[in-house]
């Protein structure tokens, strides 16, 4: 698949799918955790996955949530192999012991979905450790999960062939718009001088800063541990109609269900990387609705700032 440059009004409102997950093929015996996966487009995603005959794991901070999603999905697909992973993204000693929970249980792991995450929250909001919020949850929870995650993902990447094990990493067409030198790290780390830091921002900007991590952090997995057999992708998913924006005002909200799509349509890029057999040809690669591969932001593709943040993850998380 050519990769290139397209507009913003293509991303919004993309051509009509050539992929969906009516083409995802068989996953009987694949091991698959979605983050998120107890609504919009991460509930869409392990429906499809489910019903193609993987076991899935939803992981997510609401057991409640979860079980009622799992007890739906079971009743749509026929399907019983999913279970419930508890993960708080926005506290790391939770995602410690989610890695954990799931290698007590699990040997193999051939698809990580780094989906879940939140958008728009209030400045002053902050993770358990006090980092700001966004991209807290979003970017350096995600890092952890998947770094604890490394060993069972090389250790299923031995015994499998080229191109089965993937990391799928849930970024926006948003990641264009943080601050204009990527990541201002001032507003990440716990503290006074940091809430005053984000407050230079708004969290339009904020939300941006963290989609753009996601694609750093992306790029970086793919160069580090490519040669490993794991590929790594990010993507966005198009503009999709879930509760992700309940943080926005409540016009903003009625005007995105005019001009959004359904979650059926947001799975679609997600399902296209983590199971097309022409996707584990696309290491460090970044997608767009539905299913096109593009090319993103520079920011995005600046491979010291992706070396940077990766060192920056590593130093928040060592003492966890």
């Amino acid at each position: 698949m050519a990769e290139k440059r397209v507009g913003l009004l293509s991303q919004l409102f993309p051509p009509k799918p050539t992929w969906t997950a009516a083409d995802v093929p068989d996953q009987t015996g694949k091991i698959i955790i979605v983050t998120g996966g107890n609504g919009g487009i991460g509930r869409e995603t392990a429906r499809v996955l489910l019903s193609k005959g993987a076991k899935v794991y939803i992981a997510t901070r609401s057991e409640e949530k979860s079980q009622k999603a799992i007890e739906e999905l079971k009743k749509e697909t026929g399907k019983d192999s999913i279970f419930f992973l508890k993960l708080d993204l926005a506290d790391l000693v939770s995602v410690k012991a989610a890695a954990e929970e799931y290698t007590s249980k699990e040997t193999e792991l051939h698809t990580l979905y780094n989906n879940g995450g939140v958008m728009y929250t209030p400045i002053d909001h902050v993770t358990t450790q006090g980092f700001d919020m966004q991209f807290g949850t979003n970017v350096l929870g995600h890092f952890y999960l998947t770094k604890l995650l490394l060993p069972v993902l090389t250790a299923t990447a031995k015994k499998t062939p080229a191109g089965t094990v993937r990391v799928v990493n849930v970024s926006s067409l948003g990641h264009q718009y943080g601050p204009p030198e990527g990541i201002r790290w001032a507003t990440l780390a716990p503290g006074n001088d940091s809430l005053e830091a984000r407050k230079k921002l708004n969290t339009t900007k904020l939300y941006g800063q963290s989609k753009l991590g996601n694609i750093l952090f992306s790029n970086e997995l793919a160069r580090r541990y490519g040669a490993e057999g794991i590929v790594s992708t990010s993507l966005h998913p198009g503009a999709i109609n879930t509760d992700l924006a309940r943080h926005t005002s409540s016009l903003l909200q009625r005007f995105g269900r005019i001009v959004t799509y359904d979650v059926s349509h947001g799975a679609i890029t997600s399902l296209y990387a983590g199971t097309a057999p022409d996707a584990g040809e696309l290491n460090g690669k970044y997608i767009t609705a539905w299913a096109r591969v593009v090319v993103p932001n520079k920011k995005a593709l600046d491979a010291e700032l992706g070396k940077k943040l990766w060192e920056w993850c590593e130093e928040q998380v060592k003492d966890i």
